[in-house]
């Protein structure tokens, strides 16, 4: 499927079995690409749609009908499911490639893969239902699963920052999504093309105002003159441990925690750019 390596296809199936349910699963993915009825998607689901486990067929479950939602960005399918299923729906599904049991978050990462914002928010508004706290940041701090997937070892705040996709990392971030990553979007703002760098800068910007004390960076000493045309001298300054977090910022991390709708609706002089 499309957010699984290329060296995957090599697994050629050899039962009839096996691949019957091969077929019905990529009709199954070719009506949701089709955006057929909700209803429709379920009875093919539960009825039609199958999976080859451990020898036998199996129906496809909730949690892997919700990839196939992301990827097509389905939005309608989605919240069915997320409000249907709640959390059982955004368990990693078992690696059809290595029969494995999937771990980690990999339908937070193929959320950020495709930039689905809509159900990203779907999918953190249900993970409310995890009950205590630290389960839900738990998930939210995972990385996408199998050795051979595509973004495995990443979690879905790294990944945000790799692909300057800053809606998905200010979501993921709100709900205590733990701010790894401002080394990579340090890099990430001076390799991007131009045309990047407005989301790479938001990238960034988003990262400080979740910080509870920036890290140690060799980046910034070793080219200082760079790091500070390019960060203000406030910012640089915080960064490298010579000054306190400049007023602005202080001034919006309070706001950043409240809601993402929060940051994003300010006039453009009180965005987080404006305190460089």
């Amino acid at each position: 499927m499309p957010w699984v390596a290329s060296s995957q296809l090599d697994c050629l199936s050899s039962s009839p079995s096996q691949r019957e349910c091969e077929r019905t699963a990529f009709s199954f993915y070719c009506a949701v690409r089709e955006r057929l009825p909700v209803w429709l998607l379920e009875d093919m689901r539960t009825m039609e749609v199958f999976c080859w486990e451990d020898g036998h067929p199996r129906a496809f479950l909730p949690s892997e009908a919700l990839l196939y939602a992301l990827v097509h960005d389905r939005q309608d399918y989605a919240r069915y499911l997320l409000n249907r299923y709640s959390v059982s729906a955004l368990k990693a599904p078992r690696c059809s490639f290595c029969c494995c049991r999937s771990t980690g978050a990999p339908h937070l990462n193929v959320a950020v893969r495709y930039n689905r914002v809509a159900i990203l928010g779907m999918m953190v508004e249900a993970l409310k239902d995890c009950g205590m706290k630290n389960q839900r940041r738990e998930y939210l701090d995972s990385c996408g699963g199998c050795s051979h997937v595509a973004d495995a070892g990443k979690t879905a705040v790294q990944l945000a920052v790799e692909l300057s996709h800053p809606e998905c990392l200010l979501l993921l971030l709100v709900q205590g999504a733990r701010p790894d990553g401002l080394d990579a979007a340090l890099q990430r703002l001076v390799s991007c093309d131009v045309s990047e760098r407005r989301h790479a800068q938001r990238c960034l910007d988003f990262l400080l105002l979740f910080l509870p004390e920036p890290p140690l960076l060799r980046r910034l000493q070793d080219e200082s003159q760079r790091w500070q045309s390019l960060l203000g001298n406030e910012v640089f300054s915080w960064l490298c441990g010579l000054a306190p977090p400049p007023l602005l910022l202080q001034a919006l991390r309070c706001l950043a925690r409240s809601g993402p709708d929060q940051i994003s609706t300010l006039p453009n002089f009180l965005q987080p750019h404006s305190w460089q």
